[in-house]
């Protein structure tokens, strides 16, 4: 990112500058979350875990969306080699989401509820979310112009900004009574929305990973390959249909259920075959030079092939009986959004905000001790929940289960070495973006310095 450019890019930084601040806060709330978990009943009188959940999942759930508008909006910059449909808009936007984040937050701290999962806050919140997000989606479609001969991470930046708005929106119909008053209806178009949903945060991140992939190979050819396109559209008819494994147990259409047992999680398979094959075809200086960015995809697609794995044991209907409702469909969230997710956000973090300084020995140093530490807590991090949710699914569907509380005490100590890992992993990430943030600091006042 040239110098003389940053100016335009200012408030995509600020986007993903907030996403980086609200995926700490979101540890942070983990973590206490944890802690509640090791020792019920801890810091109730302050911050209760009926609390703290909903603090800790919108938190991280606003780190993907904000991160996501961020690389978005910058890389359709670089992309199309000239300034946003509307500055304007972008500024608005962001006043929009960081005023409502914090209110959401407050929100949850007085035991101000009202919403469903990812979205427990009251709903009217949703709809300065919605005007946002109509303003984002303005910006890209005006500042994308023509869609001819357009690259694949383009048509992925299309497709998630368009379905994220339709799908934000379906999330919300259990207000309306004719969907409220029937369970069957209720619960399948929540998770019907939510999976959708987060098909569509997908196809932002994986289409602006694509554009970083080829801003390091310089290989401008892959993106308008078959393969690509074929990535785009297994993406795309993954973000209809595969969300059916979570409704196995509900008595609804059995076309529905064997759709999404088939399509499940192919596009993490072609994502991963895809960051496979890049990573053979990029020069040993170019990834010495990229290393930062390199070691983070690097990272996601190791957690694909985990998740990938998990996926599909999920997606069988014979195990799916026993995962569902236990910390293994914990397990399998946590792998996607901090495995793949946020490891691939952060890798274009650092390619935005970082760039060529990331050279520097001391900060390079630093890094690779926050990587391997985040990799090794995630990883048993990951392990833990899915032992604990293996005991929980078998004391769920046994003749004669013990009671619960017993139950609970057999999980307590997979809950402290789950407490211990999250620390790791909090401390792990939190030393690998500490040299971003300082880099992006120091640039922020090299740019005032010089504009006087």
């Amino acid at each position: 990112m040239e110098q003389s450019s940053n100016n335009q890019y200012s408030y995509s930084v600020r986007f993903i500058l907030v996403g980086l601040l609200l995926l700490v806060v979101g540890m942070v709330f983990g973590m206490i979350g944890a802690f509640q978990y090791v020792i019920p009943g801890a810091l109730k009188e302050f911050l209760s875990f009926e609390k703290i959940r909903p603090m800790h999942v919108s938190s991280v759930v606003f780190w993907i969306i904000s991160g996501s508008i961020g690389c978005v909006l910058t890389y359709l910059q670089e992309h199309s080699e000239k300034k946003l449909y509307s500055q304007m808009l972008i500024r608005i936007q962001w006043y929009i989401l960081t005023s409502s984040i914090l209110i959401i937050l407050i929100s949850y701290c007085f035991g101000i509820f009202g919403g469903r999962e990812y979205w427990e806050f009251h709903p009217f919140l949703a709809i300065p979310i919605v005007l946002g997000w109509i303003l984002f989606l303005v910006n890209v479609i005006k500042s994308i112009g023509s869609i001819r001969n357009q690259p694949v991470y383009v048509w992925m930046w299309l497709t998630g900004v368009v379905f994220f708005l339709f799908t934000f929106c379906e999330s919300y119909l259990w207000i309306f009574p004719y969907f409220r008053n029937n369970v069957v209806n209720d619960m399948t178009v929540q998770w019907k929305s939510y999976g959708s949903m987060v098909g569509s945060w997908n196809m932002l991140i994986y289409g602006s990973s694509i554009f970083l992939i080829q801003k390091i190979s310089k290989d401008k050819n892959y993106a308008h390959s078959r393969i690509a396109f074929l990535l785009y559209f297994t993406g795309l008819f993954n973000l209809m249909f595969n969300w059916g494994h979570h409704i196995y147990t509900l008595p609804t259409h059995g076309y529905v259920k064997h759709i999404s047992y088939a399509v499940s999680m192919t596009e993490l398979f072609i994502i991963g075959r895809i960051l496979f094959q890049w990573k053979n075809t990029v020069s040993s200086a170019q990834k010495f030079f990229n290393s930062t960015a390199y070691r983070l995809i690097l990272a996601a697609d190791g957690w694909i092939f985990l998740t990938l794995l998990l996926a599909i044991a999920m997606s069988i209907p014979a195990i799916n009986i026993y995962t569902h409702g236990t910390h293994v469909t914990v397990a399998h969230t946590m792998g996607a959004t901090i495995g793949i997710n946020s490891f691939l956000l952060l890798a274009i973090a650092f390619d935005i905000l970082k760039g060529t300084d990331e050279k520097v020995q001391s900060q390079k140093k630093s890094f690779m001790i926050g990587y391997w530490m985040a990799n090794c807590a995630l990883f048993i991090f990951w392990l833990t929940l899915i032992l604990a949710g293996a005991m929980k699914a078998q004391w769920q569907l046994s003749i004669n289960p013990i009671l619960y509380k017993d139950m609970m005490l057999q999980l307590h100590p997979y809950f402290v070495v789950f407490l211990l890992s999250g620390v790791c992993l909090f401390v792990g990430i939190s030393i690998m973006i500490l040299p971003l943030v300082k880099t992006s600091a120091y640039r922020s006042f090299y740019q005032k310095q010089r504009s006087k």
